[in-house]
């Protein structure tokens, strides 16, 4: 966790609706990442736009709580900052975002004015606090701190679409099957006959368009009875998740492209 502190001037400002980006000068070749600031201070979006375009994060700004927990419900956002003081139940938002089952893991920015500790924010989830008023500086030092814990998140979460050979080693049995999605944790699968639900697991797979192999020791998550299954990681060798890793980096900014 984070902390970067500036002054305590208090504005209070009770807007409605949604706005959404009207675009930027981002480079097609970064990563885009998305953010959701709950905000009805002007001089908050007029200091956090310009700073997250220079980082290539794209910002909806929501200036009422039940605009953004309507779009938090609905969209997934790799970060998500809550104006908890002058917003009127931002801090409710705040509380609830680890509960929203698209945004549990994002990174929380809380915006504090005086009424919110730097602590209480953190016990409701705050990944990084700034006190008002926020300077550009303080803006682009807390930002370029978090972009890193930004980009693993969504590499974390990210699948991708995939028609891929996998084989299958449960203990001395061989299952051939092939995945329809790949992330950093998983893939979802189609078998080829009846996998056994017990025993240990052991994957190899070459991943597309490459000729990197990629071997992992994993689990069955669930299975149905036509033989789509979903597979957790929980040990790739040093090579093979570098060579996933990339893989997903390069796939993900081919998509934000």
């Amino acid at each position: 966790m984070a902390h970067f502190e500036e002054g305590s001037t208090r504005k209070h400002h009770y807007l409605g609706d949604l706005q959404r980006p009207s675009g930027g000068g981002y480079d097609s070749a970064v990563m885009h990442l998305q953010s959701l600031l709950l905000s009805g201070d002007a001089e908050i979006v007029r200091v956090l736009r310009p700073t997250l375009e220079k980082l290539s994060i794209n910002m909806e700004v929501c200036r009422v709580a039940r605009s953004a927990n309507d779009v938090l419900c609905s969209e997934k956002f790799d970060a998500v900052i809550v104006d908890c003081d002058d917003v009127r139940e931002g801090i409710d938002v705040l509380r609830g975002l680890r509960n929203t089952p698209s945004n549990r893991t994002s990174v929380a920015f809380a915006l504090l004015n005086g009424s919110t500790t730097t602590q209480q924010a953190f016990d409701l989830g705050a990944n990084f606090v700034l006190q008002k008023p926020i300077s550009p500086l303080n803006a682009s030092r807390c930002f370029s701190a978090a972009i890193g814990l930004m980009a693993r998140e969504r590499r974390r979460y990210f699948r991708h679409p995939v028609n891929m050979g996998v084989i299958a080693m449960f203990g001395d049995t061989q299952v051939k099957a092939r995945a329809t999605n790949l992330s950093e944790g998983g893939m979802a699968v189609l078998f080829e006959g009846n996998p056994p639900r017990t025993g240990g697991l052991k994957l190899s797979f070459t991943l597309p368009g490459t000729m990197n192999a990629v071997e992992a020791k994993a689990e069955l998550a669930w299975l149905d009875e036509v033989g789509r299954g979903g597979i957790r990681f929980f040990e790739l060798p040093q090579t093979s998740r570098q060579y996933l890793d990339r893989w997903l980096d390069q796939h993900m900014e081919a998509v934000d492209r």
